[in-house]
């Protein structure tokens, strides 16, 4: 065989063999192109991909567009998908653990949230492991807030009112308030507000701008309820399945986009109450009287919480109050 077919064939079979070596793995998520969320995974998918050299691909399907919200987890479970994102508190039904970033007024600021999502890490960590999980990363959505449809200066005005609930705890914090809890996903927040199956929701700012709220909504109370986490997970068998230095990449772009989407979720808290302001909703921190009644709501929903969470909720507890 001539030299220059033996560069063809060597050529050949070098290139076959990084073909098949590479790989391209799809992740799902609930939230729009333009969320920061969904920003922040786009970069962390980047990081990988550069320093694997092409190695692992990650094409992101935002919106919902891939596999239903309520289905991402079992989906990266089941290795439909190799990864996803979805938030936390939407488990709660499953352990008590789950629901803890979704009580209200328990963790109100950046600081305590990010104080009691290392406490409870451990627990998480666990728990998803047990599901052939391996968390990557969780970021806070900026605090939540009440969205309506007219003005309420007391909680007695929420009577009656249908209030979208998105997790257990919004919908026990809706029943608690006297408003009549329905579940509705983000990716389908215009449509449920337009044929007025719902017509109040507590949610973040970010999240009323990206379902463009001001069409159907008027006033948005900022009473900084809590601050819900999303977590970015991998199917543990796909994340055993790559040599030690993909593994470490992924590590490591992880450790980057937490600490990057936690400042990207202070900055969005307020570039989108802005965008709420220009856009005609009324942006207030409410009443006293109404504040007041919600943090009551907080108080009952926490002793619920720990009633149920037994001695681990305790441990926890006790751990964020040192």
């Amino acid at each position: 065989m001539k030299l220059k077919q033996l560069v063809f064939v060597g050529a050949a079979v070098a290139f076959s063999l990084s073909a098949a070596q590479a790989q391209t793995w799809r992740m799902a998520t609930a939230y729009p192109e333009a969320n920061f969320h969904t920003q922040n995974i786009n970069q962390f998918v980047k990081e990988i991909e550069e320093g694997t050299g092409g190695k692992l691909t990650i094409n992101v399907h935002p919106g919902g567009s891939l596999i239903k919200p309520a289905e991402i987890k079992n989906a990266t479970r089941s290795r439909q998908i190799e990864m996803g994102e979805f938030i936390i508190s939407g488990l709660a039904n499953e352990n008590p653990v789950f629901a803890l970033d979704s009580v209200p007024f328990m963790a109100t600021s950046y600081d305590e949230s990010f104080k009691m999502y290392q406490v409870s890490k451990p627990y998480l960590d666990e728990l998803f492991a047990k599901q052939n999980l391996k968390v990557l990363y969780s970021v806070a959505w900026p605090p939540q807030g009440l969205y309506t449809e007219r003005p309420i200066e007391k909680i007695e005005d929420l009577k009656g009112l249908r209030m979208r609930a998105y997790s257990p705890q919004t919908e026990r914090f809706a029943q608690l308030a006297g408003a009549v809890p329905t579940q509705i996903e983000a990716t389908d927040l215009a449509q449920a507000f337009t044929t007025g199956r719902v017509n109040a929701m507590i949610t973040s700012a970010s999240t009323g701008v990206n379902s463009s709220a001001w069409d159907f909504l008027t006033h948005y109370y900022d009473v900084a309820a809590f601050l819900p986490k999303n977590v970015v997970v991998v199917n543990k068998r796909s994340f055993e399945a790559l040599d030690e230095a993909t593994q470490k990449v992924i590590i490591d772009a992880a450790a980057k986009a937490e600490q990057r989407g936690w400042e990207m979720s202070k900055e969005d808290r307020i570039k989108q109450g802005q965008v709420l302001r220009d856009h005609g909703i009324t942006v207030s921190e409410g009443t006293e009287e109404l504040r007041a009644a919600l943090q009551a709501i907080g108080a009952k929903m926490a002793t619920e919480w720990s009633k149920e969470a037994g001695k681990q909720g305790e441990d926890i507890i006790q751990a964020y109050s040192n």
